[in-house]
């Protein structure tokens, strides 16, 4: 059986909220408010259960709000209507929290609000076999190496549109090399002649695209891949040379400590820069 985030929200007041049943002092309970009912705290984690990846990437595409916002409530929208045991706790979360992180956060273009958006649900997901935050890494990596947005056609109508508008509103897909706004959208401008006011259907199917992922990533933890073991999980080999020497926990000479798996030669091309 499932239910809409509306139909949660209801079961779960109704599950918590209701007095004379013994739930004396239920505000010191943590995740609740004073009325008992569910509130996600920092350290919460609801349990994931696997989603039809198609299914969520057609959810991001229909969803306005910005790529973060689409991301965000995709995969909580859907962990809702699941068949989780805190689907109904899925069903509280205000999604339009994520809101501010359309076009690199309030169009800054810095990080993408995909690549937000997914270290945003991946952080309240519980523990997925250790590999939450290869998880992150991977879908990372992957927003940094492939042309996006995904553009075949059985993509392209499974998410509700059409080849027409590929070949007049997004014309080429294209690499970002990075995880910024920025970068993205200026590589995808080159490679289609268009404007970053132009954005709006390539930026839809971005985030699509970027959700799909998501889910087959989650989905392949929960069944019991090591993700971080593979290959696509880890930082290029540009900018492993370049931890070798500009590591978090150790130096070479006078070169200072970073923390940084995205690729770092977009940016940095020497030592000079």
């Amino acid at each position: 059986m499932s239910m809409n985030r509306r139909q949660a929200l209801g079961k779960i007041i109704g599950m918590t909220g209701a007095a004379g049943l013994g739930l004396t002092a239920v505000s010191a309970f943590a995740g609740t408010d004073t009325n008992g009912n569910f509130r996600l705290e920092l350290g919460d984690k609801l349990k994931y259960v696997p989603l039809d990846p198609m299914a969520a990437a057609k959810v991001a595409y229909q969803t306005g709000g910005g790529c973060m916002h689409q991301v965000f409530y995709a995969m909580v929208t859907m962990l809702t209507n699941s068949e989780s045991v805190d689907a109904a706790k899925f069903g509280t979360i205000p999604t339009a929290l994520a809101g501010y992180g359309a076009a690199g956060v309030g169009g800054q273009g810095t990080l993408c609000g995909n690549n937000n958006a997914v270290g945003m649900i991946v952080n309240i997901l519980d523990d997925i076999n250790g590999q939450n935050s290869a998880i992150i890494g991977a879908a990372m990596r992957f927003y940094e190496n492939t042309s996006l947005p995904f553009s075949d056609v059985a993509f392209v109508e499974g998410i509700g549109s059409t080849v027409e508008k590929t070949e007049t509103m997004v014309v080429s897909s294209s690499v970002a090399h990075s995880v910024l706004c920025h970068a993205s959208i200026s590589n995808w401008s080159k490679a289609s002649g268009k404007l970053f006011s132009d954005k709006g259907e390539r930026c839809a199917r971005l985030s699509a695209s970027v959700t799909y992922h998501l889910v087959e990533l989650l989905n392949r933890a929960y069944a019991g891949e090591v993700i971080s073991a593979t290959a696509e999980a880890k930082p290029s080999e540009e900018a492993q040379n370049c931890q070798a020497c500009h590591g978090s926990t150790s130096t070479f000479a006078t070169a200072p400590s970073v923390k940084s798996d995205m690729e770092c030669t977009v940016c940095h091309t020497g030592h000079y820069n």
